[in-house]
């Protein structure tokens, strides 16, 4: 069944679920090479002392992470009680939807991440995150998104395991671009192919800028529907 976030949650895809045996899948995935190179790309060499992470599930990163305040946001009680487990006090962790009145309470951010959440969400509630990420980030700021990424010609194996995503609302590179481009003007994208287990990635980079914010959130005050 598809959810109204865009999702597949029947079947093998509903114990993906459990924290567990989401890290298990994860680490047989490749992962942990992959956090490596988040890390490595768009934290090392910055000067990150804050991240929001909007739909950071059991919240793994924070196992790579140093001398940064880390606030996560998740709608699964049960990633965020593992979170909360395994990193204590190494970050908060909220169990709901981000909505813009939370930002009243949180610090501006150097940092926001979507790792791996657009393409389990609908274009407007995408829309909407974005919206808020946008208003959370210092003027300095950056938004980084992750997100298996369909493209002409990739491997067979990465095709198939993507397209099996729970996640439904998988786009091609220009597709993701043309979403986060409704609220940032300045978006840089990037494809990567994973050679073992055969996966593609893209990876965008948007930055807050000087300018003002190009779409508008409709019920700004409320949270997404993820029901």
């Amino acid at each position: 069944m598809v959810n109204k976030m865009s999702q597949v949650t029947s079947g093998f895809r509903f114990v993906l679920s459990v924290p567990y045996v989401y890290e298990l899948f994860q680490k047989i995935m490749g992962a942990e090479k992959a956090r490596k190179r988040f890390i490595s790309d768009y934290i090392d060499g910055y000067q990150v002392k804050n991240i929001l992470d909007i739909g950071c599930g059991p919240a793994d990163i924070v196992e790579y992470l140093s001398d940064v305040d880390y606030y996560g946001f998740d709608i699964s009680d049960a990633y965020i009680n593992n979170a909360k487990l395994r990193f204590g006090e190494r970050g908060k962790f909220y169990a709901k939807s981000i909505a813009l009145d939370d930002l009243d309470n949180l610090p501006k951010f150097d940092l926001v991440i979507m790792h791996g959440l657009l393409h389990h969400i609908d274009d407007v509630t995408a829309a909407k995150l974005l919206g808020i990420a946008w208003e959370a980030l210092d003027q300095a700021g950056r938004l980084v998104t992750v997100d298996g990424c369909l493209v002409e010609g990739q491997n067979p194996i990465a095709r198939y395991l993507i397209k099996h995503d729970r996640g439904q609302n998988i786009k091609t590179e220009d597709g993701y671009r043309n979403l986060v481009s409704t609220i940032f003007d300045d978006v840089e994208s990037k494809v990567h192919h994973q050679s073992w287990v055969p996966y593609t990635l893209c990876y965008m980079e948007c930055r807050r800028g000087k300018g003002d914010k190009k779409g508008v959130i409709s019920n700004a005050k409320s949270s997404p529907d993820f029901t």
